[in-house]
């Protein structure tokens, strides 16, 4: 038989979605480019190439992949319905990486999908969470599972030729639930996102992880519940191979998403990996890596970060207060290490963002003014990103309030670490809300930012990078409502995006609205970029920028410890810099 005569291949369509969830306009937050790439939507892409090279739907299958991330593209449901149609609905829709705040947008994408006969399922750390601890059906599983949806716990290393395979046979299972069955990655397929993907992330910039799970306890988090406290990691081959598949594509930034890079026990050889590759292959990399507040106490891993290309690094510093990170369990982070932690950054060049949590046992408005005063002073961040202590589905916190039945909020798209869910023993709801809408104006000051910028220019950072986190970190919350985590370039709106429930807005009044809107934004944003660019500029050209000193960027040498605040404002901070002081003295004994 002539190849023109062999049968058409059957065309297999594996649709990916990472889905936004609602704003407090009811709209999908949406961007013409959004800020941070997905890096579930690029693992489960990279394993979907894996099958397709594989052929594990057989050889007349071909399988059309496509990546959608709702943060920066139109999820036109008409068109997937009318693209499914033309394939006899042969394919299965995807909706990976669902947090908790996103379910209730993924079922609202699932809904017109499955009553056109498309299968679905919808994996994440929400459905993972809630399997992994509370009963299968809390917290609105049950609610996919009525109309069809299939539920997806764990990680899709070896088990997307599973779920594909049912997917063929239109006999996709209710739940699959690989928890108790974590992969290796090492020599799995790693995360990648075509250019057309990544062209619509700011600066270009994709993902990875270099490692999953984290050996910590913070009562919090549900990375430990869903990717477990043993780490599993990728090789440094990996990395490589990830490296060039994206420069080949020009891409070369990268968020490594690992939630603690410094506890990668690789760390060292994919480091030294990846400083081959910039110092010796010619690929210019920008990086952006998670660590926790002890990593400069591991020899040479700041000065290895510097020359494989972080530019950044994000730190969990969560709070000042000894008394809430016991609280929550964060026995890792010690206030006593937090000055050198972050001048040994400083000294690299590397630009500082830090976690803060509000809402810890012990805070109160008055407290968390207090802290915020406190850090400015005295501890040399560069960025500081807020977030509501929240019980998300998943962890420890939210499964002791569910198990006590006490009340947390009941729409799941506030679960954003944005939003109040839970009481408070010492604030009321009113004040947590207030506080937090506070500690943006109050952390972000004009005179706070240009100390900021005296200090960046004092330790040689990107005075330039430096200027579009401050006005991104100072605007987004006051503009746009939203954490500048889920931002980007141009908030956009689309009338079918608006959430079930909500009365529609009229189409006269709907587009020359959005118009205004982001005329004014674009205006308030331009002014605000100009006044700390000129700054920038002025800082940039003093001869003297190398010069500056203030109590945050002084050492232990030539200033007292002993007097800062920090660790003197309570009497738990008093205990640790008592102790801190005692190892010392101990570990530094003559003889």
């Amino acid at each position: 038989m002539s190849a023109s005569a062999l049968p058409p291949k059957r065309r297999f369509q594996l649709v990916l979605i990472k889905p936004s969830h609602y704003g407090e306009d009811g709209y999908v937050i949406r961007w013409w480019r959004a800020t941070i790439p997905s890096n579930s939507l690029a693992s489960v892409y990279g394993i979907a190439q894996d099958c397709l090279a594989r052929r594990v739907l057989g050889p007349d299958v071909e399988i059309d992949i496509e990546a959608i991330d709702e943060f920066s593209t139109w999820v036109d449901i008409p068109q997937l319905i009318g693209r499914f149609s033309g394939h006899d609905n042969f394919g299965v829709v995807m909706l990976v990486g669902v947090q908790s705040n996103q379910y209730p947008r993924a079922l609202d994408i699932a809904r017109p999908l499955r009553k056109a006969g498309i299968q679905v399922a919808i994996g994440g750390f929400h459905v993972s969470g809630c399997l992994a601890m509370l009963d299968g059906s809390a917290v609105d599983l049950d609610a996919g599972r009525a109309m069809g949806v299939s539920l997806f716990a764990g990680e899709a290393e070896g088990r997307l030729d599973i779920v594909l395979h049912d997917a063929v046979a239109r006999q996709l299972k209710p739940t699959y639930n690989f928890l108790n069955d974590l992969p290796g990655i090492d020599g799995t397929p790693t995360p990648f996102l075509p250019v057309e993907n990544v062209r619509r992330t700011l600066g270009l910039s994709t993902s990875f992880d270099a490692g999953r799970g984290c050996p910590y306890q913070c009562s919090f988090c549900t990375i430990i519940n869903v990717q477990g406290r043993k780490s599993r990691f990728r090789s440094p081959d990996d990395v490589e191979a990830l490296v060039r598949s994206n420069w080949k594509q020009g891409v070369y930034k990268y968020f490594i998403t690992d939630d603690n890079f410094a506890r990668n026990k690789h760390w060292e050889e994919i480091l030294d990996r990846l400083i081959w590759l910039r110092e010796s292959q010619g690929i210019p990399l920008g990086l952006l890596i998670q660590v926790d507040t002890l990593c400069h106490k591991i020899p040479n891993f700041v000065e290895k970060a510097k020359r494989a290309g972080v530019t950044r690094v994000f730190i969990g510093l969560e709070n000042i207060n000894p008394d809430n990170l016991l609280a929550a369990k964060k026995r890792q982070n010690k206030i006593t290490e937090y000055r050198q932690m972050l001048l040994a950054w400083k000294d690299q060049g590397i630009l500082t963002l830090a976690g803060y949590i509000l809402g810890f046992p012990a805070d109160t408005p008055e407290s968390i003014r207090n802290d915020i005063e406190i850090i400015q002073r005295e501890l040399p961040i560069d960025i500081l990103e807020f977030f509501c202590l929240t019980p998300l589905p998943g962890s420890e916190d939210h499964k002791t309030l569910w198990t006590a039945k006490i009340p947390m909020d009941p729409d799941l798209n506030n679960y954003d670490l944005e939003h109040v869910c839970t009481a408070h023993s010492r604030m009321s709801q009113d004040q947590w809300k207030a506080i937090y809408r506070d500690a943006w104006a109050l952390y972000y000051t004009p005179e706070h930012m240009k100390t900021l910028l005296l200090r960046g220019a004092a330790t040689g950072v990107n005075l330039s990078s430096l200027v579009k986190l401050l006005l991104t970190f100072s605007l987004t919350q006051r503009l746009e409502q939203v954490h500048p985590l889920q931002s980007g370039v141009l908030r956009l709106r689309h009338p079918s995006e608006r959430r079930p429930g909500l009365a529609a807005e009229s189409t006269l009044l709907f587009w020359p609205k959005l118009i205004f809107e982001i005329a004014r934004k674009t205006v308030v944003t331009i002014a605000a970029l100009s006044r700390l660019a000129v700054l920038g500029i002025k800082i940039s050209r003093d001869p003297n920028r190398l010069a500056y000193r203030d109590r945050a960027l002084s050492r232990s040498d030539d200033d007292d410890e002993g007097g800062l605040e920090l660790l003197t404002q309570t009497l738990s901070a008093k205990q640790a810099a008592a102790h801190q002081k005692k190892v010392f003295e101990l570990t530094h004994r003559p003889g």
